[in-house]
Formats: C-alpha cells, sequence, structure tokens
C-alpha cells in the first residue's frame, strides 16, 4: 500500500480541520447567544490568527521541505502515522469546550472553532499547492516520516518518482 504523500496528508487533515471548524462555529452561532458577544474583537484576533497561519503555513512548509531527508530505494517507505481524521473534531469540540466552559464566553469559543477553520484552510489553500509546485519542480514526493510533532514540527522524506 502507498503511503500517503505529505500533500495528500495536509489536503486530507486540513479539510477535516476546516469543516470541524466551520461546524463548530456554525452551532455556536445558531445555539449559543453570547458566541456573538464582541464581534469585532473576535474578527481582528481572527484576521491576526489568519496573517500568522499564512506567514507560518508557507514558511515552515518551505522549511521542512528544504530539510526533507532522502528515503532509501527498495525499502518500504515510512509512512508518518496519519492523523485520524476523527481526532480534527474532538480536537475543535475540545478546546472550544476548555475555552468557554469554564466563563461562559462562547465568543472566545467562536474565536477557537473560526481559528481551526483557518489553520485547516491555511493546510489545504497554501501549503498542499506550494508543495505540489515543490514536488512537480523537482520530480518527487513528499511524505511524513516517523517523529514529526505538533510543536515540534514535521519531518519530511523525499520519495522519487519512477518515470
Amino acid at each position: 500500500m502507498r503511503a500517503p504523500s505529505y500533500r495528500e496528508r495536509l489536503i486530507r487533515e486540513g479539510g477535516a480541520l476546516a469543516v470541524s471548524g466551520a461546524l463548530g462555529s456554525a452551532v455556536l452561532l445558531g445555539f449559543a447567544d453570547s458566541a456573538t458577544a464582541g464581534p469585532w474583537s473576535t474578527l481582528g484576533q481572527l484576521a491576526v490568527v489568519a496573517v500568522l497561519c499564512a506567514w507560518l503555513g508557507l514558511r515552515f512548509a518551505r522549511k521542512w521541505t528544504a530539510r526533507a531527508e532522502p528515503v532509501p530505494a527498495g525499502g518500504a517507505p515510512p509512512t508518518g502515522e496519519p492523523t485520524p481524521l476523527w481526532q480534527m473534531p474532538a480536537i475543535t469540540a475540545g478546546l472550544t469546550l476548555a475555552v468557554a466552559l469554564p466563563t461562559g464566553a462562547w465568543d472566545a469559543g467562536l474565536r477557537v472553532t473560526g481559528g481551526c477553520l483557518l489553520v485547516g484552510l491555511t493546510q489545504v489553500g497554501l501549503m498542499a499547492p506550494l508543495i505540489r509546485a515543490d514536488e512537480r519542480r523537482r520530480g518527487h514526493r513528499y511524505v511524513r516520516l516517523p517523529g514529526s510533532r505538533i510543536l515540534l514540527g514535521t519531518r519530511l522524506g523525499v520519495l522519487e518518482e519512477s518515470s
């Protein structure tokens, strides 16, 4: 079985996170009156998150591809455990509840769900196309290596495309 490329994983996992964030935001806006408190604060904070996502997402994608390690030919390609897609809604809900439940500040929860939406869109709309362009230009495919961690960074391997 072929290991999913890093680009494919960004699309799947980012898409799941974006959908989780969008659904969480819709639920909060539909059912929690306090979610609309402080709309300018929410918009401002989400604008900052969007800028940071764009800047950091592209910066990290470039850094990780530049540091990609060759994967030996003939061996089983390392898969780097995929993040199970069911974890994305659990992460979104868990963060939202952790922020909003103690104080009842559902507008803070909306900022969390909106942030999850933006992070997912960054992976799908900015990072995945950058990775795809790099793969085409260099003629290889990136895969996530074991040892990648959310706070420590992603380790990528390079698989040469067979002609």
